[in-house]
């Protein structure tokens, strides 16, 4: 896959979508080899004031589907087909940071991990999604 685009100006010009924008997500940093971002705490809890569980689900898509369509170039798009999430511990205030990462980058297919750490550095939440990359039909 080949990159045309600095990464940066990529997300500035495709968004990061309502839902993100809703809960709160703000991209720290973006390229193919690896993407961060983080998303507040607070206005994304459930009835415990917990962070939902959801909302990690969400961070994750968000930074692996962005990461997977930023390697899939253009004139291409990628697609969520699989996502799981592992809860580990519960984060209740502050921020949560995504760090995504590829696991596999082809053709057709991305694989991402992203690890969701809390303001004190502890692991919340691992989530891996599966992206499947298709040709974007010519108008």
């Amino acid at each position: 896959m080949t990159q045309t685009t600095d990464p940066i100006d990529y997300l500035q010009a495709r968004g990061i979508g309502a839902l993100a924008d809703k809960m709160g997500i703000e991209f720290l940093e973006f390229s193919v080899e690896r993407s961060v971002a983080k998303m507040p705490v607070e206005g994304n809890t459930q009835p415990a004031m917990l962070l939902h569980g959801g909302a990690y689900v969400v961070l994750g898509e968000s930074l692996g589907s962005m990461a997977a369509n930023l390697w899939a170039g253009e004139g291409r798009l990628a697609v969520g087909i699989e996502i799981n999430a592992t809860h580990t511990r519960s984060a209740s205030s502050g921020w949560v940071t995504a760090v995504c990462t590829p696991i596999h980058l082809g053709r057709t297919l991305t694989t991402h991990e992203i690890a969701v750490t809390d303001d004190q550095g502890r692991r919340c939440s691992t989530i891996r999604i599966t992206n499947l990359i298709r040709d974007l039909k010519q108008a």
